[in-house]
Parts: C-alpha cells; structure tokens; sequence
C-alpha cells in the first residue's frame, strides 16, 4: 500500500467532517502522536477504536465541535501516530493519554471512548478521576464481552491479513449495514494495518487493553457517565453495556436501535443528538 494512498484515503475523511479540522502533531519523548483538532470551548477528547485512527470520528466531529473544543487523537499504534515496540496494555494507552494532556496542557476534559478507546477512557477515569469530566463510553470494551467466533475470526483475518476481503466479512460485525460506513474509511483501515508497524498493536497488545476490568474498579468511577450501544452489536453483546450502568454509580444507558459495533456510522444523526444533549446537559 502506498503511502500517498493512505493519505489520500485519511485526508478524503477530514473533508467529510465539514467543519475547520486542523491536523496536528506533538511529541513526548520519542513517540508522535497526531491529532484532528476542530471548534472551541470545552475540551472533548474522543478515543477511537482498536482499528484506523482519529478519523473513525468523522460522523460526529462536526456536531460535537458546534459547542465544543473536539481533540481526537490517533492513539499511539493506530492512524499516523507512531507505532513503537510496546505492552499496548491498558496502562500503557492510559499513560500516553496523560501524557497527551498535559503537553496539551488540557487539565480536564470530557473522555469519549469508543470500543477499545472505551476501556481505555474507563482505565483513564479510575486512575485519574481528577482529568476526567463526563465519561461516555460507547459499545466499550473492557466490560467482559466474550466475542463469538464468527466475529472473532473477522477481527483476527483483519488484523493479520489485511484486504478488502478481509474487511468486507469483518464489516458485517461490527455494522448493521456495512452500506452505512464510508469506504475510504474501510480502505484507510487497511493501509494502516498494511504500513510499517500496523500490526504491532494488535500483535503485541495480545487483547490485554480490551480484557474485562473488575466490578470493584468500575464501582469506584464518580464521574457522570453515558454508555451508547447499538443494539445490533454482533461484536460486544448489549447485555454488557446494561450491566455496566447498573455497576457503574452515576452511569445510564441509550440504546440506538439498527445499530450495531459503530452506532456514529450506522446512526449518525441519532448517535450525535444523544452525545451532544448529554455533553451539553448541566
């Protein structure tokens, strides 16, 4: 995969987002992280899935930057950042997020993680209660969703063996209508996978960052928190997010009907009007 291709494929979905998105860059230490910044006020940051980049944002992007400050990073081993030899552990991702704030010189924010990115905001949250504002946690990971094996050879075939075939049996999993997601992010996904280091987090990470956190620790989470799920997630079960607002202190439940692993591309209207009310509300 040409490097050019995969930012052309990148670049094709920031001119989706309609509003004035800068990409930008910084370094901590010796890893890069790059990151879609767009609109003023509060800050937001979204955390994308174990797959492409800061880019999975780009169904909510715009709307959420209508009112707020929105910072989405491509998460250290994913999108343009770098791709180091490393745990990708839920720790680890926890670290580089704090460390990503502070050079940001963002001491609180609201917290948006979406699936992977879900049980890192939540591993975030319990260790730095203090940074986190709202938590939105949307079909999140680390909540003990055993995934089947139809979809769990998906996401293994995507993961070691990235194509468009690949991806076409994995996109039945983790969307309702696969019709519903724009293909450059499709083949952005792959080129990712496909460039130097793409498989690293996947590879290294061995499935650590999205392994079950115990009831304990999500009881020990204060903030406000919203959990979105698509009630068609063939890949993490609903059963597990509405166990989760029931553990969870000051957590509710929304579910989105004809959704299923990405409810922002399936529904996008529907999933930002919730997000954006919920983000919004006093």
């Amino acid at each position: 995969m040409k490097k050019e291709n995969k930012k052309n494929y990148r670049q094709l979905l920031i001119d989706k987002i309609e509003g004035l998105v800068e990409q930008r860059e910084v370094t901590i230490v010796t890893i890069k992280t790059t990151y879609l910044l767009c609109g003023n006020g509060k800050p937001v940051i979204f955390l994308h899935g174990a797959g492409a980049g800061a880019v999975t944002w780009y169904p909510s992007i715009n709307t959420i930057s209508e009112n707020f400050q929105v910072i989405a990073p491509d998460i250290v081993g994913y999108g343009e950042s770098d791709k180091p030899d490393a745990p990708y552990n839920r720790s680890y991702f926890s670290t580089w997020l704090k460390d990503f704030m502070k050079e940001l010189k963002i001491s609180k924010a609201h917290i948006v993680g979406l699936s992977q990115g879900g049980a890192i905001a939540l591993h975030f949250a319990i260790e730095n209660a203090e940074m986190v504002d709202k938590l939105v946690l949307v079909d999140s990971a680390g909540l003990g969703a055993k995934v089947s094996f139809w979809p769990l050879i998906g996401t293994i075939w995507m993961n070691s063996f990235p194509s468009s075939m690949a991806n076409r049996f994995n996109s039945r999993y983790i969307l309702h209508k696969p019709i519903n997601r724009d293909p450059n992010h499709s083949s952005y996904s792959i080129a990712v996978l496909k460039y130097k280091g793409g498989k690293n987090a996947f590879k290294q990470g061995r499935g650590t960052a999205v392994s079950k956190i115990s009831e304990e620790l999500l009881k020990q989470i204060k903030n406000e928190t919203l959990i979105i799920w698509g009630e068609d997630d063939k890949l993490f079960s609903v059963e597990y997010g509405e166990a989760a607002a029931k553990i969870i202190p000051n957590a509710k439940i929304h579910l989105i009907q004809d959704a299923g692993h990405l409810p922002l591309m399936d529904q996008p209207e529907i999933f930002n009007k919730i997000l954006d009310d919920f983000l919004k509300s006093e």
